[in-house]
């Protein structure tokens, strides 16, 4: 059976990418795949998707086919979350996709890439 394994994300500037993503997930850099150009980071408590950071010399989408969602319990942990990783050097994306009465808030991390924090006690 197949799984997901990790997630990729690309980035651009390497060092600034493993700052801002270890930081904000709690992570660490795995023993033996850090470089310039690949970086795998682990959840720190040894539990959850790693995610690989990758060189690409592609263009970020403002509307991506794909991003990460991160989870919290309730909107106070989102709106708590949302300006930790602004402190962090996220971004508050003025997004034009928003729903009525959304649920998550869109962000970008320092390399432009969209992610969004979820609220996952809203109706």
């Amino acid at each position: 059976m197949v799984r997901i394994g990790q997630v990729v994300l690309g980035v651009t500037d390497m060092r600034r990418a493993v700052d801002f993503w270890t930081r904000a997930l709690d992570y660490a850099p795995r023993e033996g795949e850090t470089g310039d150009d690949w970086t795998v980071i682990d959840p720190a408590e040894g539990n959850g998707v790693p995610l690989a950071l990758d060189v690409s010399r592609t263009p970020v989408r403002r509307h991506p086919r794909m991003h990460l969602d991160l989870f919290v319990p309730d909107a106070a942990g989102q709106a708590s979350e949302v300006e930790r990783l602004v402190s962090l050097g996220a971004e508050r994306v003025a997004w034009d996709l928003y729903p009525d009465d959304p649920d998550f808030v869109v962000l970008a991390d320092p390399e432009g890439n969209v992610f969004c924090v979820i609220d996952l006690s809203h109706g």
